[in-house]
């Protein structure tokens, strides 16, 4: 029998047990991120990091900026160095103390020699009897020439120690040692002979050239080497052959500075039989100079490597945080008919954190704009469908009605509907535009005493229908000026509305009293009658869009946008206003009556 329980050891249809337990093991299983990849995540994402604030141009721009100052830090440190002016100064005068020393022996030795007396036959000749021949330095008045073979040791034994470059003129500017072509014995002679063609030097180094002679050029003069006999050429040779010392500051061609000297060569009381000159090789400053801005490159170097950091570092609490509200503020444009926060950064006390206060409030502003618009458009759609349903029941019935009387009724119905529709859109239209004219208009003083003045001088005349009286009364010094910013012709709008209010509820006969006094910065309008004032559940509602509580009026007499256009007014101009009831005497209950509805306005004073 076949045992159905073996497995098959078929190495064909073997599978692995890795890629078995690989597929039979859940999908939402995620191995842990082993600890030597960490370091590479935190580098991808500091690379991600500066990559996005790459991309940015306000980080573009600091950093530019900022390296720009920098570059021209450094630029002018190199330019305007004083370490070379002074390895300049110091080097002359090293000079012009080493040839004062060298001119010494040179002149010694071209009239002593060691281990000889030099003997002038002439000079004996004319030596009278009892005289006798002196010391070598009693023939200084008289003309050695300079001899190259006595010269040429002394010169040799006290320039070689240092790197100048030392040549010897005779008094006629001709040139009779040179430095560079004395040798000791057994020297062997060499000279370089020019090469077969002009090879010119490569970019590279005609770039090098170029800037080491734009750094040190400045207003110096170009060396150039004379012939032996061009001596007097030289403007400091020149001098020392009249008695002076001198010094000169050049640069060849490859921009190099060349410090030069010349001494004359004399002995005391003696005539000048010749000029020492000494220069400086052509790359014994500039490698001084060139270590020393070699220094400052360095510190540049790490003076960019940390402004760059901190550069970053700022352009990432700026860039940052402006992207971010960037972000915030499409996201608004885009959604906006829900609620998308701004970012808040008003913790900051800088202009991000003032940006970031502004963009919240302005998205504010318009979400509660929006929002208003919303409500208002609800409450138009609302109002205007009552009338146009009773006028379309009225003007539907009316072919029906059989007797004059009920036409007649019909028709009463249809006027005061349309009546009401027409005050309906002029209250709406009025309210609509509001807030543009508001916008539009200029703010400027208004006297408010002038305004109430006015005001009263016309509701006493006109009336409207009201056998109601309103008198003004102003409280204060005689000084204290009633202005405050704003457009008179909507607080004029405002005062006249709660005027009718008062009126309509007034009794015929009543009188309405305004009062107006100046506060510390305020001006106070209080608007009194004496109707039944209003109901304490209302005092709020009463600035609500189309809310009206007129029992003693018919209905739809009054639109209800009033006061709800009066708050809105005074809330622009940054104003209060409130309802309240005007208390009363007491009944026989010991309760307080209502003597009147009084309205308080309260606006900035200039």
């Amino acid at each position: 029998m076949l045992d159905r329980t073996q497995p098959d050891l078929n190495p064909d249809t073997t599978e692995d047990t890795s890629q078995v337990l690989a597929t039979e093991a859940p999908a939402d299983h995620v191995e842990p991120t082993p600890r030597w990849r960490r370091p590479r995540e935190w580098l991808s994402r500091a690379g991600q990091f500066l990559f996005t604030l790459s991309f940015s141009s306000l980080t573009r721009r600091i950093v530019s900026l900022n390296l720009a100052g920098l570059i021209a830090l450094a630029a002018s440190i190199l330019y305007l160095s004083q370490f070379r002016a002074g390895l300049i100064d110091a080097r002359a005068q090293s000079l012009l103390v080493q040839g004062e020393i060298i001119a010494s022996a040179i002149a010694a030795s071209a009239t002593v020699e060691t281990n000889t007396i030099t003997v002038d036959p002439d000079r004996l000749l004319d030596l009278k009897p009892g005289e006798s021949y002196g010391a070598p330095d009693e023939f200084s008045g008289l003309d050695f020439p300079i001899n190259p073979e006595r010269v040429a040791p002394v010169l040799r034994r006290l320039i070689s120690p240092t790197k100048t470059r030392a040549r010897i003129y005779d008094r006629d500017g001709v040139l009779i040692l040179d430095s560079r072509s004395l040798f000791r014995r057994g020297d062997v002679i060499r000279f370089e002979l020019p090469p077969p063609t002009d090879v010119k030097p490569g970019f590279l180094e005609r770039t090098m050239i170029a800037i080491r002679t734009w750094l040190n050029r400045g207003d110096l003069p170009l060396y150039r080497e004379l012939g032996p006999e061009n001596g007097n050429g030289y403007q400091e040779v020149a001098q020392s052959l009249k008695g002076e010392k001198s010094s000169m500051v050049r640069i060849n061609d490859r921009g190099e500075i060349i410090v030069s000297v010349a001494v004359p060569v004399e002995r005391p009381r003696a005539t000048i039989f010749g000029s020492l000159m000494l220069s400086t090789q052509g790359d014994d400053i500039d490698q001084m100079v060139t270590a020393e801005r070699l220094a400052i490159l360095k510190v540049f170097g790490v003076a960019v490597v940390v402004m760059m950091v901190l550069s970053l570092l700022l352009a990432s609490t700026i860039a940052g945080p402006v992207r971010r509200l960037a972000d915030g503020a499409e996201r608004v444009r885009r959604r906006i008919k829900t609620r998308i926060e701004i970012p808040d950064f008003t913790r900051r006390r800088d202009e991000i954190g003032h940006l970031s206060g502004a963009l919240r409030d302005m998205t504010d502003a318009l979400y509660n704009r929006i929002e208003a618009i919303e409500t208002f458009a609800a409450d138009v759609s609302h109002e205007l469908k009552n009338p146009l349903t009773s006028l379309r029941s009225a003007v539907e019935t009316l072919p029906l009605a059989k007797t004059e009387t009920s036409r007649h009724r019909l028709l009463e119905v249809i006027e005061h509907d349309v009546r009401r529709l027409d005050r309906l859109i002029s209250d709406i239209s009025d309210a609509s535009r509001l807030d543009a004219e508001l916008q539009r208009q200029d703010v400027a003083p208004v006297d408010v005493r002038r305004l109430l003045t006015t005001l009263t001088s016309v509701a006493n005349e006109t009336k409207l229908g009201h056998d109601v009286g309103v008198d003004v009364r102003f409280e204060g010094n005689r000084a204290d000026t009633f202005s405050v910013p704003g457009h008179d012709s909507r607080l004029g709008q405002v005062i006249s509305n709660l005027l009718t209010n008062a009126q309509s509820f007034s009794k015929s006969g009543g009188r309405v009293r305004i009062v107006c006094r100046r506060l510390k910065s305020e001006i106070e309008i209080v608007v009194e009658d004496d109707g039944p004032g209003i109901r304490p559940d209302a005092l709020e509602r009463v600035f609500e869009r189309f809310y009206t509580d007129r029992p003693h009026q018919g209905f739809g007499q009054n639109s209800g946008l009033g006061l709800s256009i009066s708050k809105q007014i005074i809330e622009a101009h940054r104003g209060r206003i409130w309802a309240e009831n005007r208390p009363g005497p007491t009944d026989a209950h010991g309760d307080t009556r209502i003597a009147g509805a009084r309205f308080v306005v309260r606006l900035p004073a200039t």
